[in-house]
């Protein structure tokens, strides 16, 4: 079935696409089966997949042109999962499936705006609570409270040290800073913590938390597995890479040292779950999956290693080697973050090194 076109998107203010969580590199991975084939419901119209789950899409701009959300039939109504970004063509959708139903509670993944965007909308219109995981749900708080006239002198030296010109840091600087409070609607004051290993019980389903790392600090997966279902966010995506990025918030970590992990951590669950992704279609092959994220990621370290024993490069002077693409300026920033990313897990695993030259930083490997 072909997805409706969105509703008139032209009323809400376009969002800053370097804060949707898109991956945006193609992997598609051999294994992989998908019970419903290419089916995908209109926006705003639920498709039961059993046992009071339901799925339907709403709108994203950009290429992902969708995001999954999930109702669970609850106690007096229905719980939903993630949320969409804060547009009106987003809230009609939710009229629309809604259809009447009370919402029980709110369950976002994670931080990013196209999961978290309409969740205060909605505990609001329901009075239900926001149930997150504590790092996420502070996290996003601090964002939507962190506006300023100009970006923080720690963000420009960022894509300063990676290798931007002032051309293209230009643009960045005269958007001010505090955009993701735009697509995202203000959070109620308190939240339910979601940890690892906490069930969860909607109607009559145990649901488990899984936490995975790298694509944010504590991305919430939850997990059936009386009914084989695990509801996945972007921790697993079918035939795209989720986002792994270095930020200005946690300058010396290391997010694809997290994530990496994060895949080990998950070939623990089981190989039969039905995999509910944020993007694309559900899917049966899990452990396939996760081999073709790490098999991407390790290659492309492989690749880059090789790239830095010929000159010192820039992060910028990267993108060819990991993602085999021009970058244009739409997803510049992404590609920035990701190219960081692998940089610095080379650095932290010892096969490259640094140093700074008129605040640019140039990679060499050991």
């Amino acid at each position: 079935m072909a997805t409706a076109s969105p509703p008139d998107v032209a009323r809400a203010p376009a969002p800053d696409m370097s804060l949707v969580d898109h991956g945006f590199e193609p992997l598609e991975a051999r294994g992989l089966t998908y019970p419903m084939g290419k089916f995908a419901p209109e926006y705003g119209v639920v498709h039961a997949l059993g046992n009071g789950l339901g799925w339907t899409r709403l709108y994203v701009p950009g290429s992902l042109r969708h995001i999954n959300v999930w109702l669970l039939e609850d106690a007096g109504g229905v719980a939903v999962v993630d949320t969409g970004l804060l547009l009106d063509s987003s809230k009609e959708t939710w009229v629309k499936a809604l259809a009447g139903r009370p919402v029980t509670r709110v369950l976002v993944t994670h931080f990013h705006p196209d999961h978290l965007g309409c969740a205060g909308w909605l505990c609001g219109e329901h009075g239900v609570a926001l149930w997150m995981n504590r790092t996420e749900y502070l996290l996003a708080r601090m964002l939507i409270a962190d506006k300023r006239a100009e970006p923080p002198v720690e963000a420009v030296a960022q894509l300063v040290g990676a290798g931007w010109t002032p051309e293209q840091i230009a643009p960045m600087k005269a958007q001010g800073w505090g955009n993701f409070a735009r697509v995202v609607s203000e959070m109620p004051v308190g939240h339910i913590p979601m940890r690892d290993g906490d069930v969860v019980r909607v109607g009559n389903r145990d649901w488990t938390v899984w936490i995975g790392s790298g694509h944010t600090p504590e991305h919430v997966c939850l997990i059936d597995f009386a009914g084989k279902v695990m509801i996945a966010g972007d921790q697993v995506l079918p035939r795209i890479t989720s986002n792994v990025s270095m930020t200005i918030t946690e300058p010396q970590g290391n997010p694809l040292g997290e994530w990496l992990a994060s895949i080990e951590k998950f070939r623990a669950l089981p190989a039969d779950l039905l995999v509910l992704p944020a993007h694309g279609e559900p899917f049966f092959g899990l452990h396939a999956r996760l081999d073709r994220l790490e098999e991407g990621h390790l290659t492309s370290l492989d690749r880059l290693h090789a790239l830095l024993t010929e000159k010192p490069r820039r992060a910028v002077d990267c993108f060819g080697v990991l993602f085999g693409r021009a970058i244009d300026e739409s997803i510049l920033g992404l590609a920035t973050g990701e190219a960081l990313a692998h940089l610095r897990h080379l650095e932290v695993t010892g096969r490259a090194r640094f140093e700074v030259r008129d605040g640019v930083r140039y990679y060499c490997a050991i």
